[in-house]
C-alpha cells in the first residue's frame, strides 16, 4: 500500500508513471508502423 501512495503521491512516483506510459505509447505506434509495412506488397528492385 506504501507504494502505491509513493507512485501517485511523489514527484518521482508521477514522473514514473509518465515514463512508463510514453514507453508503452511508443511500443504501441512502433507495432502498428511495423505492421502496416509488413503488409504492403513488395516492391520491384531498380
Amino acid at each position: 500500500m506504501k507504494a502505491l501512495t509513493d507512485l501517485f503521491s511523489t514527484d518521482y512516483g508521477l514522473m514514473s508513471i509518465v515514463g512508463i506510459a510514453m514507453m508503452v505509447v511508443g511500443i504501441i505506434a512502433f507495432a502498428i508502423v511495423i505492421r502496416r509495412k509488413m503488409n504492403e506488397p513488395p516492391r520491384d528492385p531498380q
